[in-house]
C-alpha cells in the first residue's frame, strides 16, 4: 500500500461511506471553486475562516478558483485568498490538488460541472437552486448516488439552514415544542429590480437562471419550510408575474446583481435610445401549499418590494406554540408557548448567542451576535465533518431535487391560472 493509500484508509476508518480523497488528510482538503462573484466571495469567506474558528477533522485549503476572464479571475484569487487561478472549469476539476469542487456559477452550468466533478472522483458543493430543471436535478442526484458508493459526498448550498436561530427552531419543532403544526408562513422580499433601468443581467434570463424570484428567493424559503417542518410540500396553487418585461442590455460583464463593466447600454435607463432585451423570468411569485400532515403554508418571493433589501421572514403556528424569525434580526428567535397560562403567556425573544445553541460554542461570548457571512463558515464546517466522518451531508442533492420539484409545480400551477398542482414524488 502506498503512502497516500494508507492515509486514505486511515481517514476511512473514522466512518463508513464518504471519506477524504487520498492525501487530503496530510495536506488538507483541496477546494476548487468555479465562479467568484457574489456567491464566490461568500463561499471564499467560509473556506478561509472555518479552520480559524472550528476544530476540524480535516483542514480546507483554497487550491484554485476558476473564471472565464483570466485577468479578473487572477485578481479574484489574490483578493479572496486562492492559491491558483484557472480559466477552464474542466482544468480545475482535473487538478490533483483539488479534492472538492465548489460550484458558484449561474444555474445553467450547475449540472454539467457538478456531474463532471463527481465522475472525476471529487466531492461537490453546489449553490442553490440545485439546477434549472427537474431533469437536470435528477441527473445530478443520480451522479451523487453513484459517487456516494465510491466514497464521495455532494451537498447543495442552502446557507440559511446554518443560521443558528433557524437551526435552533428546527430542534424545537422536532422536539414537539409547537405541538401539531397548523400554519407555515414565509416571505422573502428584495427591491433591487424596482428601477426599470436596472440592466438585463443573467439573473433575468430563463436560459441562464431557470427562473426569477421563484428560484433565486423562493428556493430558499421552500427549503426552509421543508427543513423546519420535516415534511415535503405536497401541492401548490400559484401566481407569478413579470412587472418589467424589457430592460437595458448590459454593456460589459455582469455579476447578476448588477453590471460590472460600465452598466447598461445607453446609460442605464429605458428609453433614450438604449438597446433593450426581454426579461424571460418571473419578478414575483406567490403561492399557497399543503403539507401531508394537513398543515397549510403561504409563500411570497419578490424582487420588487421597495425598501426591502433582504427581508426573509417566517412564522410557524402549532397547537402548542409558535415560532417566528426575521433575517434582519438573525440572532433572535421569537417563541410563544401556548401551554402557559394565558395571564402570563406571550411571545418572548430568545437571543440565540449562547454556547449551547447550534454552532455558537466556537464563536463569541453570549450577546455577541453573528452575521450573514457566518452561515457560509458553518456550511463549510458541516461539509468537512461529513467528508471526514463518513456521514451524508445535508442538505443533499436529493433535498435540492425536492425543492426543484416544488418550484416546477409552482410554475405549472401559475401557467394553469393557479390550479392546485401536486408536487411530483
Amino acid at each position: 500500500m502506498s503512502e497516500t493509500e494508507h492515509e486514505a484508509a486511515s481517514v476511512s476508518a473514522s466512518g463508513a461511506g464518504a471519506t477524504a480523497r487520498p492525501g487530503a488528510a496530510r495536506r488538507g482538503l483541496g477546494v476548487g471553486m468555479v465562479g467568484y462573484a457574489f456567491m464566490g466571495a461568500a463561499h471564499s469567506q467560509g473556506w478561509r475562516t472555518v479552520g480559524r474558528v472550528f476544530d476540524l477533522p480535516i483542514e480546507a485549503r483554497l487550491a484554485a478558483v476558476c473564471g472565464r476572464d483570466g485577468a479578473a479571475v487572477r485578481a479574484a484569487a489574490d483578493r479572496l485568498g486562492w492559491a491558483a487561478a484557472e480559466t477552464d472549469w474542466r482544468a480545475l476539476i482535473a487538478r490533483d490538488d483539488v479534492d472538492l469542487v465548489d460550484v458558484c456559477t449561474p444555474g445553467d452550468s450547475h449540472a454539467e460541472i457538478a456531474v463532471a466533478a463527481l465522475e472525476a472522483g471529487k466531492h461537490v458543493l453546489c449553490e442553490k437552486p440545485l439546477a434549472n430543471t427537474v431533469e437536470e436535478a435528477e441527473a445530478m442526484v443520480a451522479a451523487a448516488e453513484r459517487a456516494r458508493a465510491r466514497g464521495q459526498v455532494a451537498m447543495v448550498g442552502f446557507n440559511y439552514r446554518r443560521v443558528p436561530a433557524l437551526a435552533l427552531a428546527r430542534e424545537m419543532v422536532a422536539a414537539g415544542r409547537l405541538g401539531t403544526l397548523r400554519h407555515v408562513r414565509l416571505t422573502y422580499l428584495q427591491d433591487w429590480l424596482v428601477d426599470p433601468g436596472f440592466p438585463l443581467t443573467w439573473r433575468l434570463r430563463k436560459d441562464r437562471a431557470g427562473s426569477g424570484a421563484l428560484g433565486d428567493l423562493g428556493a430558499h424559503i421552500v427549503d426552509l419550510a421543508q427543513y423546519l417542518t420535516g415534511e415535503a410540500v405536497a401541492g401548490v396553487s400559484a401566481l407569478t408575474e413579470t412587472f418589467v418585461r424589457e430592460r437595458p442590455l448590459v454593456r460589459g460583464a455582469s455579476s447578476g446583481l448588477g453590471a460590472a463593466g460600465g452598466g447598461a447600454v445607453g446609460g442605464g435607463a429605458v428609453g433614450g435610445g438604449a438597446a433593450t432585451g426581454q426579461v424571460t423570468v418571473d419578478d414575483a411569485a406567490v403561492f399557497t401549499a399543503r403539507f401531508p400532515s394537513g398543515a397549510l403554508a403561504t409563500f411570497e418571493a419578490t424582487r420588487f418590494a421597495a425598501g426591502r433589501k433582504n427581508a426573509l421572514r417566517l412564522e410557524l403556528n402549532g397547537s402548542d406554540g409558535s415560532l417566528a424569525f426575521d433575517l434582519e434580526r438573525l440572532n433572535e428567535l421569537s417563541f410563544h408557548d401556548h401551554t402557559e397560562p394565558a395571564a402570563s403567556a406571550g411571545f418572548r425573544r430568545i437571543l440565540v448567542t449562547e454556547a449551547t445553541h447550534p454552532y455558537l460554542a466556537a464563536w463569541w461570548p453570549p450577546g455577541h451576535g453573528l452575521g450573514y457571512e457566518h452561515t457560509f463558515v458553518h456550511q463549510a464546517r458541516d461539509l468537512l465533518h461529513a467528508i471526514a466522518t463518513g456521514t451524508a451531508p445535508e442538505p443533499s442533492f436529493a433535498d435540492g431535487l425536492a425543492v426543484q420539484r416544488v418550484l416546477a409545480a409552482v410554475e405549472e400551477s401559475a401557467q394553469k391560472n393557479s390550479v392546485y398542482t401536486p408536487v411530483a414524488a
